[in-house]
């Protein structure tokens, strides 16, 4: 099985995968965590170029192409082999993070998006997105580190990819569960863990 989070950055997805992950790990199951960018050697240099070279102008859909190119070996490398072994995978960000950053904040068509990700990633999907959501200019607050190129777009970007998210958790609900993270992360976990359980059956 497969979940992944998403949502702004600072939403804490770090903090909810990890005690998700524990909580795996101590009824018995087999836990793979990653990263999309990132996760595969290829994926590792992307995420450096798409996050943190500020000096280096790259047009909506080139960037969108090299999200897609590290997630297609991440597919490939890690989660397609994971999901064969039994293992229960949970990724920090997949396809929906793209659709958003890219076409609802970025500029693009979503529905392009999706389509180029439906080739990326091969059919691998999550079973469950857990969106974690709140104001941007709160999130936004919690970061402790320097801005990644992402991030460096301002309050006016973040608070349209927040709206992206919601936007796309309204057209997919069967598939995105939208959870207030503007809560102490205990109370979010207990959420995100009666889901997952009942995702896992």
């Amino acid at each position: 099985m497969f979940f992944s989070f998403d949502g702004v950055d600072g939403a804490g997805k770090s903090t909810q995968i990890g005690l998700l992950a524990d909580a795996l790990l101590q009824q018995g199951r087999e836990v793979v965590t990653c990263r999309d960018p990132g996760g595969t050697a290829l994926g590792e240099r992307l995420r450096e170029i798409l996050l943190h070279h500020h000096d280096l102008s790259i047009n909506r859909r080139s960037e969108m192409l090299l999200y897609m190119a590290s997630r297609a070996a991440l597919v490939e490398e890690v989660i397609r082999p994971a999901i064969a072994g039994g293992k229960v995978v949970i990724s920090d960000r997949y396809l929906l993070a793209n659709v958003v950053y890219q076409a609802h904040a970025g500029g693009l068509n979503p529905d392009d998006v999706w389509r180029v990700g439906e080739v990326a990633v091969a059919g691998v999907m999550p079973g469950l997105v857990l969106l974690l959501d709140m104001p941007a200019e709160r999130a936004a607050r919690r970061i402790e580190r320097q801005p990644d190129r992402m991030e460096a777009q301002g309050l006016q970007f973040l608070e349209a990819v927040r709206q992206g998210f919601l936007t796309e958790a309204r057209r997919r609900p069967q598939q995105i569960l939208v959870l207030d993270a503007d809560r102490p992360p205990a109370a979010i976990h207990a959420d995100v863990l009666r889901e997952v359980e009942r995702v896992l059956g």
